[in-house]
């Protein structure tokens, strides 16, 4: 198939499989819940930050124990807990089910069993995606603001490092685009995927403008993305404090609150269409190389 075939075909794929979509709705949904979370919270150190007097690690958690009763500090506490255990694994457990389910439709067969793939190929997926935590923006952001706090003068030296780290996982994680579909499709162990990635990559890294056009993608998602965790929030806080202005503050909040997760759910409706159509273009491409002859590989013929 050609770059054109393929990403119309994927595009057709993620039109028509409302059972593939529901997975990318729920995981986008997860990660923009996750995204909002940190952004708040690293727009506030930030702030204090600039202000000379940088908020600790706790600083959020000791101002909500102050303020509200503790079997409520503890409720909210253990809510979140769950709520951020399930936002950070979901993505992962959703991948395996995209990521099968549009493999079985590129092959004519009956798309079904989600969850299977979801939960059988989930450990193998989280551990890939995990040794490039550093190629990710948020866990660098992250890292920063904890530098920021207690690294004291060998905090830039640190961040230049962290950044060239962050660079050299990028390129790593883009020789191993492949290894989750190889872990879903040829049921291969961790260091199978790796290399039968890699080895992809490698072999046809000539094909300049397919790849180009499906990092284009990607950096269309990240861009939008970006755009709407930083217009969420600012939204939600925005029409809080204008309601407040003629109405109670309990109301005020909860109103906003509500609008919020509304705002979160339509974001989220159009993140799942990006992120299943993007997955399911390195699944199709992945699909097809692997038909191809091993550039390493010499017949002799007797």
């Amino acid at each position: 198939m050609t770059p054109r075939e393929i990403i119309a075909k994927a595009w057709a794929i993620t039109k028509q499989e409302s059972q593939i979509r529901r997975w990318g709705y729920a995981a986008a949904v997860a990660e923009t819940l996750l995204n909002i979370k940190l952004l708040i919270y690293q727009v506030w150190f930030l702030i204090s930050y600039l202000q000379g007097d940088p908020i600790g690690f706790f600083t959020v958690e000791a101002t909500l124990m102050k303020h509200i009763p503790m079997w409520l500090f503890i409720t909210f506490m253990v809510t979140l807990v769950i709520l951020l255990t399930i936002e950070w694994l979901f993505p992962h457990l959703s991948r395996g089910a995209i990521i099968g389910l549009a493999a079985k439709k590129h092959k004519g067969e009956e798309v079904k069993g989600g969850l299977v793939l979801a939960i059988y190929n989930f450990f193998p997926i989280f551990a890939i995606h995990e040794i490039f935590f550093l190629g990710r923006v948020t866990v660098v952001i992250t890292i920063i603001s904890l530098l920021l706090r207690y690294a004291g003068a060998i905090a830039p030296i640190a961040i230049g490092m962290l950044l060239l780290f962050y660079f050299c996982s990028l390129l790593i994680h883009f020789f191993c685009i492949f290894a989750e579909e190889a872990v879903v499709i040829k049921k291969l162990g961790i260091g199978g995927a790796l290399k039968n990635s890699f080895k992809l990559v490698i072999s046809y890294l000539g094909q300049v403008i397919f790849l180009l056009l499906l990092f284009f993608v990607i950096v269309l998602r990240v861009i939008l993305n970006l755009i709407m965790v930083i217009l969420i929030p600012g939204i939600v806080i925005g029409i809080g404090f204008l309601l407040t202005l003629f109405l109670p503050i309990t109301i005020s909040y909860v109103t906003a609150t509500i609008l919020g997760l509304i705002l979160v759910g339509i974001a989220s409706y159009f993140f799942a269409y990006l992120a299943v159509f993007k997955q399911t273009i390195w699944t199709i491409t992945y699909m097809e190389l692997s038909k191809l002859k091993e550039l390493d590989i010499i017949e002799i013929e007797e």
